[in-house]
């Protein structure tokens, strides 16, 4: 499992999940930083969020999970076994994108509609439901990124780690005395 093509995929793996798990756990700082405005900021300065910050939420989610699928087909071919700490993030992942298209984007697209000056009366309950759903996916990406940095499949230098059952010519000889 140390050929480019899988270091490539571990390499990229890691850093977009880790990017994007950063880029998570800002936001919700910055959701929860807000909870103490009125109803009018919020919806400003969801607004602006709004503007850019979906493109840097797809730029690093989508490349995440093609290189941790990739990086599990690989393990899955090499090793012959189930590669169960790549397909737990990968897992991970898909989980984060269906609660993102459920809940999430269709939250943002009403909220882009909202008038910064007479938000709809049920402005809370929507904030929460979208604070709440946005929590569980950047709980759920810490996750994949810890995964993927503790993946079992390499040492710390990018060697393969042996097999933990040696087979009879790995084992040391007994001495005779």
């Amino acid at each position: 499992m140390n050929s480019p093509l899988a270091r490539a995929a571990r390499w990229a793996s890691r850093l977009f999940s880790g990017v994007f798990a950063g880029f998570l756990m800002g936001v919700l700082v910055l959701e929860w930083s807000l909870r103490s405005f009125d109803r009018h900021v919020y919806t400003q300065v969801r607004q602006v969020e709004l503007d850019s910050l979906d493109r840097l939420a797809v730029g690093t989610l989508l490349p995440a999970l093609l290189a941790t699928a990739l990086l599990t087909v690989i393990s899955a071919r090499a090793t012959k076994r189930v590669p169960w700490l790549p397909l737990t993030a990968l897992t991970l992942l898909i989980a984060i994108l269906v609660l993102t298209v459920e809940i999430n984007l269709p939250i943002n697209a009403d909220q882009l509609a909202w008038n910064a000056q007479a938000p709809p009366a049920n402005w809370a309950s929507v904030r929460d439901r979208w604070q709440i759903a946005h929590a569980v996916r950047s709980a759920a990406a810490l996750l994949a990124f810890a995964v993927l940095s503790t993946d079992t499949t390499t040492g710390a230098a990018g060697r393969a780690v042996p097999d933990a059952v040696p087979t009879d010519r790995e084992l040391p000889a007994v001495p005779t005395n």
